[in-house]
C-alpha cells in the first residue's frame, strides 16, 4: 500500500511556503521578542541536554529549539509554554510510542505558537499530535499512525497551519480541526489514508482551508459537519480546493459511527453551509463523489442557529448560556448556502454530484449552486440547471432525487482495529532540520493564493 506524500509542484503554494518560513522563521528567548521577530531563543537538545522529550519542553523558555534525536521515546508530552519549536533530526527515525497505553503524543495545553516538526507518533490511545485551545500552531512534517481518536488534532484553536503531513489508522479522522470560526487556518500538502474519515472538521471554518491534499483509502474522504455536540455550530465557510480524494471505500479501517455512516464517499458535508468546493479531482466512490446532505442529529443539545447568530464569531457564541444536554430533541442540519465549482468527480456509485435534503426543499432553495463541473451523474437529475450559480434555476429539482436511505442507511462493514493498522513507510524529512532555526508558529495564517491552484493530476503512486 502505498505510502509517499504527494508532488504536484505548485508554484503558488511553494511562494506560500516560503513565506511561511520567513514569518516563522525569527524568535526570541521572551513572548513579546518572538511575536516581534527577533533572534531565536537556545536550543535544547534531547538526549543529550535532557533524557526526555517532556523533561526538554518542561525546562525550555518562549522562543526556544528542542531538538529530538533519532530514538523510541515512550512518552506523552504535554505542553505549557509559549512559542516553543519541537523538532525531530529524522521524521522515520523519531518516534515517539505510546505502546498502547498513553494517550496523546505530544498535546499542547493553550500554549500559544507551539509548532512541532519532523517526527512521528504511533500506537496511541488518543491522538499522535494534539493542539487544544491554542492561538497559533502549526505541524510540518509529522506522521501518526495506529491512534485510537485522531492523528493531526486542532481542536478550539485558531491562525494555524498543517502542512506535509501523513495521517493513518485512526478511528475518527486522520486530520481534524474543529470548533473554530474563523479558524485562519490551512491544511496542505498531506496525505490521510486508512483512517475512518480523512478529513474531519465540526463547527470549523472562516479562513479555513484544505489544499493540496491527497484523501485515500480511508471509510470516507473529506467530511466537514455540524452538530451541537461541540461548540460554534454550524459548520460553515470552508474551503476544499485542489485536493485529491479517491478510493475512499476501505471496509477494513477503524471507524467511529460517523465514519460508518460517511462510508463510500469522496466529498460529503453533513449539514455544512457556505463552503466553496472547487478544482478537486474525486473519483471511485460507491456513492457520492461529491454530496450536500442533512444531519439530523438525535437527543440533541440545542436548535440550528438564525442566520444572524450564524454570523457571531465563535468567541462570543462561546459566552452564550450554554443549552441544557441533549434537551432539543433530534434537530435537522440542512447544508446550505455551499458552491460546488469546476471539480472533475467520476465513478460514483450513486452519484458524482449529490444533493440530498429530509425538508422537501431543492438544492436551490437552500442556497446551494453547481457550475462548470466535469461528471456523467447527479442527483438530483440535471444539477447544474436545477441549481446553477448563475441564471434562473430550471427543471424539476425532484427528478432523480438522491436517495438518501440507500446513503445512510445501508450496513456498512465493522470497525477494524486501529492497533492492527499498517505501519506506513517513511515519509519526507523536512529541509534542513539539524540546522534551521526555531520557527515558532507566528504570523499565521499565511495568505493563499486560491485562484493559482490548479485542478491536480491523478497521482502516480495509486
Amino acid at each position: 500500500m502505498p505510502h509517499r506524500a504527494p508532488r504536484r509542484g505548485l508554484a503558488a503554494l511553494i511562494a506560500v511556503l516560503a513565506l511561511l518560513t520567513a514569518a516563522c522563521g525569527s524568535t526570541s528567548s521572551g513572548s513579546a521578542d518572538v511575536e516581534s521577530g527577533q533572534p531565536s531563543g537556545k536550543t535544547i537538545k534531547v538526549p543529550g541536554d535532557q533524557a526526555s522529550i517532556q523533561a526538554a519542553v518542561d525546562k525550555a523558555k518562549p522562543g526556544d529549539l528542542v531538538l529530538v534525536s533519532p530514538g523510541i521515546y515512550h512518552e506523552a508530552v504535554n505542553v505549557t509554554t509559549d512559542y516553543l519549536d519541537i523538532r525531530g533530526t529524522d521524521r522515520n527515525e523519531v518516534v515517539l510510542d505510546g505502546e498502547f497505553t498513553r494517550d496523546n503524543g505530544i498535546k499542547v495545553l493553550g500554549a500559544k505558537g507551539v509548532a512541532i516538526e519532523n517526527m512521528t507518533a504511533r500506537n496511541y490511545t488518543g491522538n499522535g499530535f494534539f493542539w487544544t485551545g491554542a492561538e497559533g500552531y502549526r505541524g510540518s512534517y509529522l506522521t501518526s499512525s495506529r491512534t485510537g481518536n485522531y492523528g493531526v488534532y486542532a481542536f478550539d484553536s485558531v491562525k494555524g497551519q498543517f502542512d506535509h503531513l501523513y495521517a493513518s489508522g485512526s478511528p475518527d479522522a486522520g486530520i481534524y480541526v474543529g470548533q473554530c470560526q474563523p479558524c485562519d487556518a490551512v491544511v496542505t500538502d498531506s496525505v490521510s489514508e486508512y483512517n475512518g474519515l480523512g478529513y474531519s472538521g465540526t463547527n470549523s471554518g472562516g479562513n479555513l482551508v484544505i489544499v493540496s491534499s491527497v484523501f485515500r483509502h480511508n471509510r470516507a474522504g473529506i467530511v466537514p459537519n455540524s452538530g451541537s455536540y461541540e461548540q460554534c455550530y454550524p459548520e460553515r465557510k470552508t474551503t476544499i480546493i485542489g485536493n485529491v480524494v479517491y478510493d475512499n471505500n476501505q471496509p477494513d479501517t477503524p471507524a467511529i459511527d460517523v465514519a460508518l455512516l460517511a462510508m463510500s464517499n469522496g466529498i460529503l458535508v453533513p449539514g455544512g453551509r457556505q463552503n466553496d468546493i472547487e478544482r478537486n479531482l474525486v473519483y471511485h466512490h460507491e456513492r457520492t463523489g461529491i454530496g450536500l446532505v442533512p444531519f439530523p442529529e438525535s437527543d440533541a443539545n440545542d436548535q440550528v442557529p438564525t442566520s444572524a447568530q450564524m454570523e457571531r464569531p465563535c468567541s462570543e457564541q462561546k459566552q452564550d448560556p450554554t443549552p441544557k444536554p441533549k434537551s432539543a430533541g433530534t434537530v435537522l442540519w440542512p447544508s446550505a448556502d455551499n458552491k460546488v465549482i469546476g471539480n472533475v468527480v467520476s465513478d460514483s456509485g450513486l452519484a458524482d454530484l449529490a444533493f440530498g435534503d429530509l425538508s422537501g426543499q431543492g438544492p436551490a432553495q437552500l442556497g446551494n449552486c453547481f457550475a462548470d463541473n466535469t461528471f456523467t451523474t447527479s442527483a438530483p437529475t440535471a444539477i447544474e440547471q436545477v441549481a446553477p450559480c448563475t441564471g434562473t434555476p430550471t427543471g424539476d429539482p425532484a427528478a432523480g432525487s438522491l436517495d438518501l436511505v440507500n446513503l445512510i442507511a445501508t450496513t456498512r462493514p465493522p470497525a477494524g482495529d486501529y492497533k492492527a493498522m499498517p505501519v506506513p513507510k517513511p515519509q519526507a524529512n523536512m529541509p534542513d532540520a539539524t540546522t534551521a532555526p526555531a520557527r515558532p508558529a507566528v504570523g499565521l495564517p499565511v495568505a493563499i493564493d486560491l485562484a493559482a491552484i490548479p485542478l491536480p493530476s491523478k497521482p502516480t503512486d495509486e
